[in-house]
């Protein structure tokens, strides 16, 4: 059994609908051998990471950067995952009211440090809410999921 661990900030009810849904898509039942853990930011920890096959972060974009909860996460895991975690399979998602730009560099420079893998295009749910951005985050997990449980990455 693989474990994909998805770690989201969803401060608000429709940030909780993304971050279900890349849990529900995680969850599909085609999707056999993966077993899914969904924690909040400040809920996980390296123990989290080092413990996982495949990671999934979520964030709102908050003043051009990420949540302060998703930084705080990296903060407590960045050097106890540095040198154990390298080649880290990991996908993304960004909730932006603007274009996402600077959340995205952010996670990617961090990433770059600890040298994880992207394994699947950014996702950036840019301006107004949209339904779509729903079924975007459910084809995002669904991907990762499915990614793991096929041994492709």
């Amino acid at each position: 059994m693989k474990r994909l661990l998805i770690v989201a900030h969803a401060p608000s009810p429709n940030t909780l609908r993304l971050r279900d849904a890349v849990e529900s898509g995680a969850r599909h039942p085609d999707i056999e051998s993966v077993e899914v853990v969904v924690k909040a930011p400040l809920e996980a920890g390296p123990e989290d990471v080092l413990a996982c096959d495949a990671i999934i972060l979520g964030t709102t974009e908050n003043l051009g950067y990420m949540s302060g909860a998703l930084k705080d996460f990296f903060d407590r895991s960045y050097y106890p995952c540095l040198e154990e975690t390298q080649g880290l399979p990991f996908a993304f998602y960004v909730r932006a009211g603007h274009d996402g730009t600077g959340t995205r560099r952010a996670i990617e420079s961090i990433t770059t440090g600890l040298r994880w893998k992207l394994i699947k295009e950014p996702l950036t749910c840019r301006g107004e809410y949209k339904e779509e951005f729903v079924e975007q985050c459910e084809e995002l997990g669904m991907y990762v999921a499915a990614s793991l449980d096929a041994g492709l990455v």
